[in-house]
């Protein structure tokens, strides 16, 4: 090989491989009497064994005063059944080398078990008790309310979180798909009673699809799940009767002000699609080259070529019965409007500008060279066909997935596009320190709508809170007070000078309380807070920093963590 053609050669990579063949057995499909159906995949690469007992029934059915019921539900199911303790069920799966578990979706609930082939039995029979025969014993509903609120916690502390709530909120609006988490007061009000019921009426064999992929034979399993599923009594389950997503007419920013975040969470979405749209796989291949891998679009451009941030991303969230199209990235606070400035450019583009051959190219590859990896493992395979049924796919979706990638042209790429993306119309949920950030998004929405971390609307922050020393203690103070469940207490400190130094008081909506030995040291304050709790006086202490307008402190209550709190001078 001479220079010229080693060049020549180094110049060029290699052209793709051909795609590798999926060869997947075809499934044995069978319906009990009660409405049960069954899937079973015979695979005997390994002497393993999965199950899957998926039912159509899941978060967005909860009902709506408790909401969190199905997720409750699903935890408390290996906490105990009219025949094992939890110990019992925890000791059996561990000396079994087995998995058992069950989760809940917005769209489904599913109950989960895996084990050596071998003993597949033993846990086949274990996950039908558990399923079937749960007890939900009085201390594990109590153990899971204390758990879930340490979890809720937690959640309100991430600003991922929040936004993915206001999104949410926004987006779907009566839909129950705008419910992501349980409050305090639900989580509280969820009986043992609740359980039994909800129990009762969803996790009904006519409700419910049952997989199996493994070292079996179909037959055989067919009879040991009829043995134990057989005499389970069908049901009515409850009916999909869900209200339309909002129309969007116009761009509106919803502000979650959180004072003192370093960063802005940025999530710009729109309406979408459910996951049976014929327009899925044209969206699916916009949105892989708008910003659903670290070399599409939206990545090179905010991280790459401009440094706002270290991931910036895409999202085509299609469920059952709807969906959004979003974009996100969290950024420096001194970049959120420089990073709107580049989302609206990239959301322009992809609407404006035929998609590049090799963007196309690159797109499909990716999604065709990816897929055969979910289906290489029992439990990928045992996942994707539980998506299958779950979410009406037909049933030859793993077969023609990558026949339907290939067939979408750059055409309609964009005009799927120019349907879904429509930043005249977009939501743009930011959260963020408002103070720093508000003067940024002014110029990109004239509708600014602000809250607190508990959803509740707050006004509009001022640009230059932080600035300036302390002019006097006294006047109105908009507080806002942060419980340990992550949420926001409104509040009003007033404090009034006279000759004798300051008096004061606190109004919430937990009640009054008046203030005692207020000392103010420089840019310092300390007092004594006394009000009522549920017919008890309670004693407190408060402090704080004043800060120009602003007020950060926290009260200090016996026994109890303190709860940290800030405000703002009202004008």
């Amino acid at each position: 090989m001479n220079m010229n053609q080693e060049h020549d050669f180094r110049s060029h990579p290699p052209a793709p491989l051909p795609p590798i063949p999926i060869k997947l057995p075809t499934p044995y499909q069978a319906r009990l009497a009660n409405g049960l159906e069954l899937v079973i995949v015979e695979d005997e690469r390994l002497p393993l064994v999965s199950y899957r007992l998926s039912f159509r029934t899941g978060d967005a059915h909860d009902p709506k005063e408790l909401p969190g019921l199905t997720d409750m539900l699903a935890a408390l199911l290996n906490e105990g059944t009219e025949s094992r303790s939890s110990l019992d069920i925890a000791n059996e799966v561990e000396r079994l080398g087995a998995t058992l578990h069950a989760g809940a979706g917005s769209d489904y609930t599913t109950v989960a078990a895996s084990a050596l082939s071998v003993f597949g039995d033993k846990i086949l029979e274990l996950m039908a008790d558990v399923t079937l025969r749960p007890s939900f014993p009085e201390n594990e509903v109590e153990l899971a309310r204390q758990n879930t609120k340490e979890s809720l916690k937690q959640q309100r502390a991430q600003p991922s979180f929040l936004a993915n709530e206001m999104v949410s909120h926004v987006m779907f609006g009566d839909h129950p798909y705008s419910v992501i988490a349980p409050t305090p007061e639900s989580i509280d009000a969820t009986t043992r009673e609740h359980l039994v019921e909800f129990h009762r009426s969803v996790f009904v064999p006519n409700n419910a699809v049952f997989i199996v992929v493994g070292a079996v034979q179909a037959e055989e399993m067919h009879a040991q799940i009829e043995k134990l599923f057989g005499s389970w009594q069908a049901g009515n389950p409850p009916l999909e009767r869900f209200s339309a997503p909002p129309d969007r007419t116009s761009r509106i920013a919803y502000l979650i002000d959180r004072p003192g975040s370093a960063q802005s969470n940025i999530v710009i979405a729109n309406g979408g699609i459910n996951r049976t749209d014929p327009n899925y796989f044209p969206l699916l291949l916009m949105h892989t080259v708008l910003g659903a891998t670290a070399s599409s679009r939206l990545f090179m451009n905010l991280r790459e070529e401009k440094g706002y941030t270290y991931g910036a991303y895409s999202n085509l969230d299609a469920r059952r019965d709807a969906g959004t199209v979003r974009v996100t990235a969290e950024v420096r606070s001194a970049v959120t409007g420089l990073s709107l400035t580049e989302f609206f450019y990239e959301l322009e583009r992809i609407r404006t500008e035929t998609v590049s051959d090799k963007e196309i190219a690159d797109a499909k590859s990716y999604l065709t060279g990816v897929f055969p990896l979910r289906l290489e493992t029992q439990e990928g395979l045992i996942d994707q066909l539980v998506q299958i049924k779950m979410l009406d796919l037909p049933d030859d979706h793993l077969q023609t997935y990558r026949d339907r990638v290939q067939a979408v042209s750059a055409e309609e790429i964009q005009s799927v596009a120019q349907k879904y993306v429509r930043p005249d119309e977009a939501a743009i949920v930011i959260v963020g320190d408002g103070a720093e950030i508000i003067e940024q998004i002014k110029p990109y929405c004239e509708d600014i709508r602000v809250f607190n971390t508990s959803g509740k609307a707050k006004p509009l922050p001022t640009p230059d809170a932080n600035a300036g020393g302390p002019e006097s203690l006294a006047g109105s103070w908009a507080l806002e007070i942060q419980t340990p469940f992550g949420q926001d207490i409104p509040a009003t400190l007033t404090l009034v000078e006279g000759g004798d130094g300051f008096t004061g008081k606190i109004e919430s909506e937990m009640g009054a309380g008046q203030l005692a030995d207020i000392v103010l040291n420089g840019k310092e304050f300390q007092a004594a807070l006394a009000f009522e709790m549920e017919g008890h006086a309670v004693s407190a202490a408060i402090n704080g920093n004043v800060e120009g307008r602003r007020l950060v402190g926290n009260i200090s209550l016996q026994n109890l963590q303190p709860l940290p709190f800030t405000g703002i001078r009202d004008e």
